[in-house]
């Protein structure tokens, strides 16, 4: 283990389910159920759903179904579900220590989805969300960061992404930005396959400061490799 490193950006993009806040028991719940009720397997249609637009997992396991109507069931049933959602560690004081111009939550599902979990989870209110109302192809593309980055008014390659799944690090380092990828969801190799320039545990590991108008990021223990 290295002791710290620092590095300097001029804002962070930050993936939400996994990253900042711990939803995965919701999650799984629904898409379990709806793999059964349409007799795929729970175990590999919950994996696969994660960090992804749901839309694109509905169209792989029902090509031929009324996308936009199970669509709609499946996020009817994630905004009635919303227990147990919590903030992972470090996320709250890390969000509370950044310029409201700085950073961003970029995530895979809709924007009513989206702000019902991060009040469950009790985040700040973003300045801007990215959700998959914004964008045309979600994750592992890299639109949903080049979006967000422009809306901040921020070249992505002056951005850094922070995430916690292959697709998710694969769409950071598509739109060009630096990825921190934290070991919450996924094997720490994993994430370095994918392309992330570093790894750390979780937000916690993670300070920020705004120093001559540019943050510096403060990262403990980064995995080695």
């Amino acid at each position: 283990m290295m002791n710290a490193l620092t590095v300097t950006t001029s804002a962070l993009l930050f993936d939400m389910d996994g990253v900042l806040i711990d939803s995965m028991p919701a999650v799984e719940r629904v898409w379990r159920a709806w793999a059964a009720e349409h007799g795929f397997d729970p175990d590999e249609v919950a994996a696969r759903a994660h960090g992804r637009p749901s839309l694109t997992t509905v169209r792989e396991y029902l090509p031929n179904a009324d996308h936009d109507l199970e669509n709609r069931e499946i996020e009817r049933r994630e905004l009635a579900d919303v227990d147990g959602i919590a903030p992972l560690p470090g996320a709250i004081e890390l969000l509370r220590s950044l310029p409201v111009e700085r950073w961003a939550i970029v995530t895979s599902c809709t924007l009513p989805l989206a702000r019902a979990r991060a009040r469950a989870g009790g985040l700040p209110e973003p300045r801007l969300f990215i959700t998959a109302d914004d964008v045309k192809q979600g994750k592992p593309g890299p639109e949903p960061y080049q979006t967000a980055a422009r809306g901040l008014g921020i070249s992505p390659a002056q951005c850094i992404v922070v995430e916690d799944v292959d697709a998710g690090v694969a769409s950071g380092k598509a739109a060009g930005a630096r990825v921190i990828a934290l070991a919450t969801s996924l094997n720490p190799a994993k994430l370095r396959r994918a392309g992330a320039d570093w790894v750390v545990a979780n937000c916690a590991a993670l300070g920020a400061a705004l120093i001559d108008g540019e943050l510096q990021i403060t990262l403990a223990q980064p995995m080695e490799f």
